[in-house]
């Protein structure tokens, strides 16, 4: 290989620092969506959810943070990965496109069900936002399986959330 052909250090210093700033924004648009999913959540959560007749398997309160903590942080790191196809392989948008309405429909679960203290319509919600979340590992699969993976954790959960979900608009 000659010189020519060598990248410049420069030019790698700078594909790192644009790798690394797209990473920062996609843990902030993951984390966004977690941040108005948790201030729709904390009054209903304190006051009203306790209120509620749950089903013996609803997990105790202080699973919820890390759970999903652990959750957004793989959703960051999917769409990151995603991210970084742009320019090589074809679907990039639109699976990013899926990726960003699934955020604000993650979003409004928490404003349905917390805010609006409407089970039935989180419940609804929530059944658009597996298929959402389905869709987007479908999408993401075809372009960095990787990025599919890190989401199974995320479906698992949701799909429990779900049950859990409908369990507590049957009770109530």
């Amino acid at each position: 290989m000659s010189d020519a052909a060598a990248p410049s250090t420069s030019s790698l210093v700078s594909t790192r620092w644009v790798a690394g700033l797209g990473l920062v924004v996609s843990l902030l648009l993951a984390f966004s969506a977690a941040t108005i999913g948790g201030l729709a959540t904390a009054q209903g959560v304190s006051e009203w959810y306790p209120t509620l007749t749950k089903p013996s398997w609803t997990p105790p309160s202080w699973v919820f943070g890390p759970v999903w903590t652990t959750l957004y942080t793989l959703m960051g790191i999917s769409s990151w990965l995603i991210w970084m196809r742009r320019g090589v392989a074809p679907g990039v948008p639109v699976a990013l496109g899926v990726y960003g309405i699934h955020l604000v429909v993650n979003a409004l679960w928490s404003v349905s069900f917390f805010a609006l203290r409407d089970p039935g319509l989180a419940l609804l919600n929530i059944l658009a936002l597996d298929g959402l979340v389905i869709a987007t590992i479908v999408l993401f699969a075809r372009i960095r399986p990787l990025a599919a993976g890190l989401l199974v954790p995320y479906l698992l959960w949701a799909l429990f959330a779900t049950g859990l979900n409908l369990t507590i608009w049957r009770l109530n």
